[in-house]
């Protein structure tokens, strides 16, 4: 096996999807024996995470991606450390990546693409994405024909779906949830987990919370994790009057337990990659409801392994929703069908082995 030597740079500070793809990336490299170098933020999750696994972390301040000091030291590592691939897993690691590497006269440069907005606003972005990447690494199709509408080679662009570790998720110790939150035992309960960002599409969820309730009066709804909109979120609620149905607990460690408590899973996002939470609530035998949007259809297809919806339709996520609610014989074939994702492309190892694949067509100087 020929190894390859990998840096991973991210700039966030805080804990996403994106990040856990990331994570979950390095440590199957790691455990392959590649060598695997993660730069990260100064005391970022990531950083933390990475840490605590084992892998090699250089924390470095990044501070945008017009920070010539990040980029100077990030190309002493590539050179010190004789990188062949530098992956760059944000947006602003792209810019200070490709910079570093050029600089470094070393290193192919690969950028993972996770959303599925157009880069056509600024003349710079569209610049950005056309030099300096030798390839891209889209997270679902329909990423991959944004990119290429955008101007972008399709032989450069290969397709990776994320994955998840199942045995997180089937492995997850029962705990009831429901006291601490005031539930009771015998109501349903409709959740969604996501970061609290516009492309999410929570407003959506919750403007279909009245109408579900109409119909079944002792629901319950739940909106997991934080973000820039959770002010607003909640405002939205308390003008709807459903605040004492409707619970934001905020960040939490504990998704798993969150997916055993729900009857049904929503994903109102009107755009998105390919969305983690939908795969976890899959893995925990929840039942679906999504968007057609982004990459969700490549998960949830429509009557088979989950319900699709329009975008920004409130309405229709309500009807949804009251079907699964009444039909538990639907909900229960939904649940059977979305296992068998995982069986071909969409654990963790099928992601790693994916990205190697990229590597190594890349570092052979072949085509996507």
């Amino acid at each position: 096996m020929n190894l390859i030597s990998s840096l991973h740079i991210d700039t966030e500070r805080t804990w996403r999807g994106g990040e856990q793809q990331a994570l979950y990336l390095t440590k199957g490299l790691k455990a392959r024996g590649h060598p695997v170098t993660v730069v990260a933020q100064p005391r970022s999750p990531f950083a933390q995470r990475a840490g605590e696994a084992g892998l090699s972390v250089v924390e470095i301040a990044m501070r945008g991606e017009a920070d010539l000091a990040a980029v100077l030291k990030l190309r002493t590592l590539i050179k010190g450390r004789d990188v062949d691939i530098v992956h760059m897993h944000t947006s602003h690691a792209h810019t200070l990546g490709c910079a570093a590497a050029r600089m470094a006269r070393r290193g192919k440069t690969v950028v993972a693409r996770r959303v599925d907005f157009s880069v056509r606003k600024h003349r710079l972005s569209i610049y950005k994405y056309l030099w300096g990447v030798d390839r891209y690494v889209a997270v679902c199709h329909a990423i991959r024909r944004v990119l290429i509408n955008d101007g972008v080679p399709g032989d450069k662009i290969g397709v990776v779906h994320s994955g998840i570790e199942l045995e997180t998720f089937l492995g997850a110790e029962p705990k009831d949830l429901r006291p601490e939150f005031g539930v009771p035992a015998d109501v349903p309960v409709i959740g969604n987990v996501a970061f609290m960002a516009d492309h999410k599409g929570q407003r959506y969820f919750v403007e279909a919370v009245p109408a579900i309730l109409e119909k079944v009066p002792d629901a319950r709804f739940f909106v997991v994790g934080d973000g820039e909109l959770r002010d607003d979120l909640e405002r939205l609620s308390a003008t709807l009057g459903i605040g004492e149905r409707l619970i934001f607990p905020g960040f939490r460690t504990d998704v798993p337990q969150f997916l055993q408590m729900f009857d049904v899973f929503v994903m109102s996002s009107h755009m998105d990659g390919l969305c983690n939470a939908v795969l976890q609530a899959m893995a925990m035998d929840v039942p679906v409801v999504g968007t057609d949007a982004g990459g969700i259809p490549e998960m949830v297809n429509d009557g088979k392994t989950g319900l699709l919806v329009p975008p920004r339709n409130p309405e229709a996520i309500a009807e949804a929703v009251l079907r699964l609610l009444n039909d538990q014989d639907l909900g229960g074939k939904l649940v059977s069908n979305a296992r068998s994702l995982f069986d071909d492309d969409f654990t963790v190892d099928a992601m790693v082995e994916g990205n190697l694949r990229v590597y190594h067509a890349l570092l052979r100087g072949k085509k996507v």
